[in-house]
């Protein structure tokens, strides 16, 4: 511990560097598992490392817990087009309407990443056939377009006809299998730019064992965007910005969490962005509390967790602000021998890759 009561962080800890791994290439998963509860399950559960399957998850909850899952659904936000007058091939990628996080399919003015961004400077116009164009009003910082449509058709039909969700670009599987797969069975709010791959593996044969056991389920809404999935190019942790993402929290969940919590009952987050969404919350309100919100919360090495003990997760890209929150939340050492070990066992890494059940560093 410190002078000031907070325990000692080592230099090391806070560099982008000391969150790197080697991954061979052919270990990063093009296609999701057959079944999706058949993925592989690596607990970490204290100093032991198990490998089972993520169908057993429910032998790692207890009575009691309660399991918080994102009921996000992903929107068909990578559209494609032409710049006009040449008609060089252009791609959007669509973040939140430019005047509120929320989506919106009203919506006519949005934030969005452009390719080419050299060619999509304020003025351009991009054409999408007969369904209408759009034009590029503004740069903001980090590479982002401000885009006005101009459609013939709604916009929900404009995103069901021209867009695509927008796999990572580590997969190189369009297929309609991946783009089905690319989404929970439990997807209910429209407004993210990217899965929480780490429920992707529930079936409802696994949450309705985990009900049976006694576990309550609840969920939140956490809109995955730049603040999940854009990579830290700082050298130091304290110097990468996160971008901020709307959440939502249903008076139930508030009420679920509070009572378990009084309880000494465990709160077990299904991925790193129900973390974001409950820690961010209770970072800001002192608690969870109902309602809508954004957090820009960089979980790093120095944080204190008020919420959650356990976790599930995907296997996350090297130096990125996901390895940094599940190496914060269970040890770096801890959580980097771990990902040694599942390369030696040859797991699937990222969004179709397999999971982990992790409990938080010194919770029994």
């Amino acid at each position: 511990m410190n002078s000031n009561g907070s325990p000692e962080i080592a230099d090391a800890e806070q560099t982008a560097a000391a969150y790197r791994f080697e991954l061979p290439d052919e270990l990063i998963a093009q296609s999701p598992a057959e079944q999706r509860d058949a993925s592989r399950l690596l607990v970490l559960d204290g100093d032991s490392v198990e490998h089972r399957v993520f169908r057993d998850l429910p032998e790692y909850l207890r009575t009691g817990d309660v399991l918080v899952l994102n009921d996000t659904r992903v929107i068909a936000a990578r559209i494609h087009g032409t710049r006009d007058p040449s008609g060089g091939a252009v791609e959007l990628l669509l973040l939140h309407p430019a005047q509120s996080m929320r989506y919106d399919p009203q919506a006519t003015r949005w934030m969005a990443l452009a390719k080419p961004a050299r060619r999509l400077a304020p003025g351009a116009r991009i054409r999408f056939g007969e369904l209408g164009f759009a034009d590029i009003v503004a740069t903001h910082d980090d590479g982002l377009r401000e885009v006005v449509f101009t459609l013939d058709v709604p916009f929900e039909t404009f995103l069901d006809t021209a867009g695509r969700l927008p796999l990572p670009p580590y997969i190189h599987n369009d297929s309609p299998e991946a783009q089905e797969r690319y989404q929970t069975i439990f997807a209910r709010v429209p407004g993210s730019v990217a899965a929480p791959t780490a429920s992707l593996h529930f079936t409802r044969d696994v949450l309705d064992r985990l009900r049976a056991k006694g576990v309550e389920v609840v969920h939140v809404t956490l809109d995955v965007g730049l603040g999940t999935f854009r990579p830290m190019t700082a050298t130091r942790l304290d110097e990468h910005r996160m971008h901020h993402e709307r959440y939502a929290i249903a008076p139930a969940t508030e009420r679920t969490i509070a009572t378990a919590r009084a309880q000494g009952r465990r709160i077990v987050a299904a991925g790193t962005t129900v973390v974001r969404a409950l820690e961010g919350c209770a970072a800001e309100h002192g608690r969870v509390v109902a309602g809508e919100g954004s957090t820009g919360l960089f979980i790093r090495p120095g944080f204190t967790f008020r919420v959650v003990d356990a976790m599930i997760t995907n296997f996350h890209l090297p130096q990125s602000t996901l390895l940094v929150l599940v190496s914060t939340f269970a040890g770096r050492e801890r959580v980097l021998r771990a990902y040694r070990q599942a390369v030696e066992q040859r797991y699937r890494f990222f969004s179709f890759g397999d999971a982990m059940f992790v409990t938080r560093a010194g919770e029994a």
